[in-house]
């Protein structure tokens, strides 16, 4: 019997040294319970407007962390009533509670009632997987009384509150009160607060948007186990019952700006990182103006749509287009659009697309011919040339639009009517390499290649740096980065990055002001006459490149720039006759018209250093009185 009972004992002592290993090693493997210290749910950042309207949520998990002292008593109430009614009576684990819920899931067959406490659910969520193993269970077990031991309940319950997921993307109270109620979590009422409480059982089972019934009588069993508690009234629960369910219209964001918001998450990803700007809980301020990205997003649609209907007999993808607007004086971007529809293709074309402008490049040439003192009246030679390129050794013979040659014309005519021959004659006389130098100037980062064929714009250029040197000539000669972002606060409300125009001297104002006046006279009488409608001082150019394929218009006031590109994906014509007048005018000006709806007309600032004389419009020479058609030209002291 003494041998017996040894062996009972020896096998005993190994069956309990092999548990307590097998134990020891699992809590070995546990988490560290201090990086609750440190732990801070991700929250969601915001993009706002100009005006400081939200039109944009960044967030792995959509969540806004509010503090205890915020989340109102009777939604604490209403989660502990349904949720876990002796959490302030037990140590993590409830005992009564499992033996509970045992007796009646074994009365019904079936699961009908957890055991898991707020702080058990706390640790599953925040340190584990959801799978049902042993392993896990001990894990979670052990876990979840060392948080008991180290924090105090208050700190759990606030933990769980703004961590648990209900549903519709949102993660905590906050969130969920702002998607269903519109409102903030201080605001609910009791049978709203009991409606948020029927969700962390099963959200998308009780969700009010997908089964309002179920969520209706989830709600009523949340109220009357308040009463149960003694946490309300019969009467109270009662009338909070009776309460239909409400909810607010929510739309998604995104639809305002998302070629905007997709350039300003490239920008600040790559200085803050994804998990800060995703999960940081941000405040990003910008230069956006929503109602000046209405009218674009307006504008490029039934632009596109008209082209579009023009060229029934086009095969292949519909005409893609694009808009940028800012501000000459700072560089504020106001509005984008960068592309048909972002949902088919998040390609920014207004920034990140790289096509020839054709002629809309030329008041780049006429701007460094008149730095380096031409004039306007000066005549250039519109006639046959060939030109022998010295590093390909072939021979190039440039061509009118027209294919006809109009000889003798004024800098301003050629610039007005966007001849090319005169201009790649100009081009000769100023210099490539003056050109390219007064590109960079201007803000040209693509790679402008330097030959001849550069008059007729054949190097390719973004819409946005086109936009922007334009911007320039509109602000005296001074450049300004096209700017997205102005602020940036921290969750705390701290101000982590404040921006300020990038800017630079390009030209001086007396330059600047010429080739402003000179574009101006595109619109009174050259190829950009469809923007006289707006009935204002306007300054714009208009381009058209081969075969019909990329349509520009590109112009400014005092105070607001904007280009307009019109293209297909694959370099293939927009169709006969589709030219930057015809297929991207309409676009800017119905742009422009709202966007300076009732605002008094700007006008041009003249420089100290620009007198007016009046010339004859054929010859360039003084006006005499036998002049037919006599203007007044600018020109520099």
């Amino acid at each position: 019997m003494r041998i017996k009972s040894a062996w009972v004992w020896i096998t005993a002592a190994v069956v309990t040294g092999v548990v307590t290993g097998w134990v020891v090693s699992r809590v070995a493997s546990l988490p560290d319970i201090e990086a609750l210290e440190a732990y801070r749910p991700g929250e969601v950042s915001r993009v706002f407007s100009d005006d400081g309207t939200l039109i944009e949520e960044l967030f792995i998990e959509k969540r806004e962390v509010v503090p205890f002292d915020r989340i109102p008593r009777h939604l604490k109430e209403a989660l502990l009533a349904v949720e876990d009614s002796r959490f302030y009576r037990h140590h993590g684990i409830d005992f009564r509670g499992i033996a509970r819920a045992a007796l009646k899931n074994l009365m019904a067959g079936r699961i009908v009632q957890g055991g898991s406490t707020i702080t058990q659910q706390l640790s599953k969520v925040l340190f584990f997987t959801p799978e049902r193993t042993l392993s896990r269970k001990i894990k979670e077990a052990i876990l979840t009384l060392q948080i008991e031991k180290r924090y105090t309940k208050e700190q759990i319950l606030n933990l769980y509150l703004n961590q648990i997921y209900l549903g519709t993307g949102c993660y905590g109270v906050q969130t969920v009160s702002r998607r269903y109620f519109g409102k903030d979590v201080s605001d609910l009422t009791l049978a709203e607060a009991a409606l948020i409480a029927a969700l962390p059982k099963s959200p998308g089972k009780y969700s009010p948007l997908a089964n309002p019934e179920e969520a209706r009588q989830r709600r009523d069993h949340v109220l009357e186990r308040m009463v149960a508690e003694g946490f309300v009234s019969p009467d109270a629960a009662q009338a909070a019952k009776n309460e239909p369910l409400l909810l607010q219209d929510y739309q998604e964001l995104s639809e305002e700006a998302p070629h905007f918001v997709q350039a300003v998450v490239r920008e600040l990803t790559s200085r803050l990182g994804r998990e800060t700007l995703f999960q940081g809980g941000l405040s990003i301020h910008t230069t956006l103006n929503l109602r000046l990205q209405r009218n674009a997003r307006g504008a490029v649609q039934a632009g596109l749509e008209a082209s579009a209907a023009r060229q029934p007999g086009q095969a292949g993808t519909p005409a893609e287009g694009a808009l940028f607007a800012l501000d000459p004086r700072n560089g504020h971007v106001k509005a984008m659009v960068g592309g048909r529809d972002y949902a088919i293709s998040q390609f920014n074309r207004a920034v990140q697309a790289v096509r020839q402008p054709g002629s809309a490049f030329k008041p780049i040439i006429y701007a460094a011919a008149l730095e380096q003192g031409r004039r306007p009246s000066d005549i250039l030679m519109d006639t046959p040339m060939t030109y022998r390129d010295p590093h390909t050794k072939k021979t190039w013979t440039p061509q009118n639009f027209t294919h006809k040659f109009s000889g003798a014309v004024t800098l301003r005519r050629a610039l007005e009517n966007s001849l090319n021959v005169p201009t790649v004659r100009l081009l000769q006389e100023v210099g490539v390499k003056n050109t390219m130098e007064m590109a960079q100037r201007l803000g040209f980062r693509s790679s402008i290649r330097p030959y001849l064929s550069l008059a007729l714009g054949t190097s390719e250029v973004t819409l946005a740096e086109l936009t922007a040197a334009y911007a320039a000539f509109a602000a005296q000669g001074v450049y300004s980065k096209p700017m997205l972002i102005l602020q940036v606060y921290d969750h705390n409300g701290h101000l982590i990055e404040d921006h300020q125009p990038d800017q630079q001297i390009a030209l001086d104002e007396a330059t600047a002001f010429l080739i402003t006046y000179l574009l101006q006279g595109v619109v009174q009488s050259g190829t950009g006459q469809i923007a006289r409608s707006l009935n204002r001082p306007v300054a714009a150019k208009t381009g058209t490149t081969d075969n019909y394929s990329d349509a520009w218009f590109v112009g400014y006031t005092p105070d607001l720039a904007a280009g307009v590109w019109v293209g297909h994906n694959e370099r293939v014509s927009l169709g006969e006759g589709e030219t930057g007048a015809r297929a991207a005018g309409p676009i800017w000006v119905s742009f422009m018209s709202e966007a300076l709806k009732n605002r008094a007309p700007a006008y041009f600032a003249v420089p100290p250093a620009i007198f007016f004389k009046r010339i004859n419009a054929l010859t360039g020479e003084t006006a005499g009185l036998d002049s037919e058609e006599v203007i007044e030209e600018a020109f520099r002291k």
